[in-house]
């Protein structure tokens, strides 16, 4: 068993210190998704980030990670054999290139100075 030591810390893309108010609620018991409790705090939610984003308009949640946002987007928009240009700006545009890379995209990337 692994020992662990000092204050965890979430690593994406962080280091990034957890409040301990998030750890807290991380702590709580889950709430049933079909009952009237999660339907009214979904609700709740939605209604907060229509007034964060500033629209009356429905707001979508992605669950996913940042890549998997990644892939929605190149798969929504693009098709296989789409051409598009992309520019080397560090370590997650060479990853942008792969996932595209991996759906037929020809991609056109042009080196740069991750600087």
């Amino acid at each position: 068993m692994t020992k662990h030591q000092g204050r965890h810390f979430l690593n994406i893309p962080g280091p990034s210190p957890v409040p301990d108010r998030v750890l807290r609620a991380m702590d709580m018991p889950v709430i049933d998704h079909r009952s009237a409790e999660f339907a009214e705090l979904g609700k709740a939610v939605f209604e907060g980030c229509q007034k964060i984003f500033k629209t009356k308009g429905p707001v979508i949640v992605f669950p996913s990670s940042g890549t998997g946002a990644w892939e929605a987007a190149i798969v929504n928009t693009l098709s296989p054999g789409d051409k598009v240009l992309m520019v080397e700006t560090g370590h997650f545009a060479t990853l942008w290139q792969q996932m595209a890379a991996r759906w037929g995209i020809d991609v056109d990337f042009l080196p740069g100075d991750w600087r």
